[in-house]
């Protein structure tokens, strides 16, 4: 067989300036599709579409995975907006949202990746933290606007992402929100040194991992990688 086909989720933004033009555009920063592609698979772009339409595109791919951006709608989990969540992107939280359903009803491996990770959360019935410096006392999770920093996390023992990373690790991180109450089944594989959640996984799934951090800004596939050969061996089982 031809190399896994992995969907990226996308945003719709309502200005993107590129070239003589400025419009609205569908955007995906180019780090998610190279890392995909490094890590050995096909990529594609999935912009927020009816939500009714997500099963049928996930019966297409043979992997998915829900990239970072916006807040996460407070609503979503039953909360009222801290002041300093951002204003809410609701046609892509419904559009990701049932992208996540699809994938963990299909059984198609599926990567979510900081705001990924919290929608996955949120869709399992789970709450985050809206203002992490408010909990931890710091902003150590994140640098000044369009810089991310970095921290050191430390994977669990036993579980799928430590088996992609068997060794504590300084990541690229850039997020002021965060797991609170864990979702319905998902399990912690991952934290920082302040105790934040870094990473969860579903372990009766077929391969359904997220991280709060940015892999597709760091010179380190193994994450994709994991994505990819589940990928690999789901296209195959079904071939």
């Amino acid at each position: 067989m031809g190399r896994p086909l992995i969907g990226i989720s996308t945003y719709w933004e309502a200005s993107a300036r590129y070239r003589v033009w400025d419009m609205p555009a569908a955007l995906l920063p180019a780090g998610y599709p190279r890392i995909v592609q490094a890590a050995g698979a096909l990529a594609v772009m999935l912009p927020p579409d009816d939500p009714q339409a997500a099963r049928e595109a996930v019966a297409r791919l043979d992997g998915l995975v829900i990239a970072g951006g916006e807040d996460v709608d407070p609503s979503r989990y039953s909360a009222e907006p801290h002041p300093r969540t951002g204003p809410p992107a609701r046609e892509r939280d419904a559009w990701e949202l049932a992208l996540i359903e699809a994938a963990l009803a299909s059984g198609t491996p599926l990567l979510g990746i900081c705001r990924g990770m919290q929608l996955l959360n949120v869709a399992l019935g789970g709450t985050l933290v809206q203002h992490l410096p408010d909990e931890v006392g710091h902003t150590g999770h994140a640098e000044a606007d369009g810089i991310f920093g970095s921290h050191r996390i430390f994977p669990v023992s036993g579980t799928r992402l430590a088996a992609a990373l068997p060794e504590p690790v300084d990541v690229p991180t850039f997020h002021h929100q965060a797991v609170r109450r864990l979702g319905s089944g998902l399990i912690p594989s991952a934290h920082a040194a302040d105790g934040t959640v870094e990473a969860v996984e579903l372990p009766n799934a077929r391969f359904a991992l997220a991280v709060q951090w940015h892999p597709e800004m760091a010179d380190d596939p193994r994450v994709l990688s994991a994505l990819v050969m589940a990928a690999t061996d789901a296209a195959q089982t079904v071939g």
